[in-house]
């Protein structure tokens, strides 16, 4: 009965009348089986298919927290040796048909990590990734400690003075660093690769206001009679207390902050335009606020650990890996950054799983060059 249900799924496939969640399933696999072999597999094995990929998705299943979209992602994650490829494909190819990877063996890249440099009122500066855990400062009471997971807080110290200065502290992360900082109020920020976050060590006076370059997820601590706000080049977000994503960069000509929990009002710095967010629903800033609906799941996968691309140009998901893998990336042809994919993929692999599940498509491939990714047909 089990081999049954696995060549039927395998039909589907081939037929092109998979679910999203079908085929993910099977393209995991076969990523799997191909990861380290160059010849074509000609007879699947159906036994196996059932044992390591439908157990662990029933396995994921009592996890009533993540939904179904997330449950088959990391049940492929599982299958995948936790941090490899877990599916990718365009609208037109069949994967299972050919291999035609190119071996990156000698070239491959590691991933980002938690890295970041902070830098104290005073101008000193503090790699994170070098300092020893534990307290590494002390600033307008309130203690910096840094903990063994790679987090940043700050704690206010009971009966310490209230300085009345701005005593501004920065937290950097350089291409292939990110990095998790807890706000002297509480709050709770992550910030992705070659993103900094400027912040009082302690919150005073009406508002608490922090100012965004890149992206950054935040968890903001309720306090009604203390705006959050966050600034950018492009806009400022006023909150309450609420859970959303702001992306920011400046080689983007667009600024996106995506709400999860609660609601935030957006406003452009050029025109003073403003928007109400609701949950689930994604502000666009150029010259002017367009509001659309979007997957939160997707806005939010960087921060656990995913690639998350739906019907996405490669030009915008190069960016993503030039940010993470700290790398350059060159297009031999522009129209190839007008190519759109969809799929899933860990950020904690080596760049050649994601390159790799690309070139699956057989609409591109890649060369490695030290650090440098060329974009080839």
């Amino acid at each position: 009965m089990e081999n049954e249900r696995a060549k039927k799924l395998i039909a589907k496939y081939l037929k092109g009348d998979c679910t999203a969640e079908e085929k993910a399933i099977v393209e995991s696999w076969y990523l799997n089986e191909t990861a380290n072999a160059q010849e074509e597999i000609e007879e699947p094995d159906y036994q196996e298919i059932e044992q390591n990929l439908w157990a662990n998705i029933k396995t994921e299943n009592h996890q009533k927290s993540l939904s179904r979209k997330r449950i088959y992602s990391y049940a492929a994650a599982a299958i995948l040796l936790l941090t490899t490829a877990l599916y990718f494909g365009t609208r037109s190819t069949h994967i299972l048909q050919e291999n035609g990877t190119t071996n990156f063996t000698q070239t491959d890249i590691n991933p980002g990590g938690n890295k970041a440099l902070l830098t104290l009122a005073d101008g000193s500066k503090i790699a994170l990734d070098d300092a020893v855990n534990g307290e590494i400062a002390r600033q307008a009471g309130c203690l910096i400690t840094k903990t063994k997971n790679g987090q940043l807080v700050y704690t206010v110290q009971e009966n310490a003075a209230l300085k009345t200065q701005d005593l501004l502290n920065t937290i950097e992360t350089p291409k292939g660093g990110q990095y998790q900082v807890n706000l002297p109020d509480g709050t709770k920020v992550w910030l992705n690769a070659a993103s900094s976050l400027s912040f009082p060590a302690r919150f005073s006076g009406l508002q608490r206001q922090v100012v965004l370059k890149g992206e950054a997820y935040f968890e903001v601590a309720k306090n009604k009679h203390m705006p959050f706000i966050v600034k950018s080049e492009q806009q400022k977000i006023e909150v309450l207390g609420t859970h959303f994503n702001v992306s920011a960069y400046a080689d983007e000509h667009q600024s996106k902050t995506t709400l999860a929990e609660g609601s935030v009002k957006v406003s452009l710095t050029a025109n003073q335009q403003q928007q109400l967010l609701k949950p689930g629903q994604q502000a666009i800033a150029t010259n002017h606020i367009k509001v659309i609906p979007v997957d939160i799941e997707e806005a939010l996968a960087w921060k656990d650990g995913l690639f998350m691309f739906n019907d996405e140009d490669l030009e915008a998901i190069m960016k993503k890996v030039e940010r993470w893998y700290d790398v350059q990336v060159d297009f031999q042809q522009a129209d190839l950054r007008q190519k759109h994919f969809s799929g899933t993929v860990s950020r904690f692999g080596k760049v050649s799983q994601v390159l790799k599940t690309l070139e699956l498509t057989g609409s591109v491939h890649f060369k490695i060059e030290g650090r440098k990714i060329i974009v080839v047909k």
